[in-house]
């Protein structure tokens, strides 16, 4: 259920939607995306305009890093600095989380 469009939004769904599709040509992620609707152009969620930023983004073909791509990149780092650094015990959490993230999203 989308939520209604608060009344000092002064972007219509289909600005925000070219604004979503040209920040997305330009290599940020969905999540950058939402970072920058909020804070340089007032835009509190995207989804209050109906869709979510990764399915305008789906729907316009344009290409995006998905959460699980992320998330294995930095488990690669993380392991990479664990085989330098075996005593860092806030990097092993740290991977420990990342790998939880990537089960949940299988």
């Amino acid at each position: 259920m989308a939520e209604a469009k608060p009344e000092w939004m002064k972007k219509s769904s289909k600005e925000v939607e070219k604004l979503v599709v040209d920040l997305g040509k330009e290599g940020n992620n969905p999540e950058k995306i939402g970072l920058i609707l909020r804070d340089k152009h007032g835009i509190p969620k995207a989804k209050l305009l109906g869709k979510k930023i990764s399915k305008i983004l789906e729907e316009n073909n344009v290409e995006f890093s998905k959460l699980k791509q992320v998330q294995e990149k930095r488990i690669d780092s993380l392991k990479k600095h664990l085989e330098a650094n075996k005593h860092d015990s806030s990097a092993k959490r740290s991977l420990s989380k990342r790998m939880w993230v990537v089960h949940k999203l299988q």
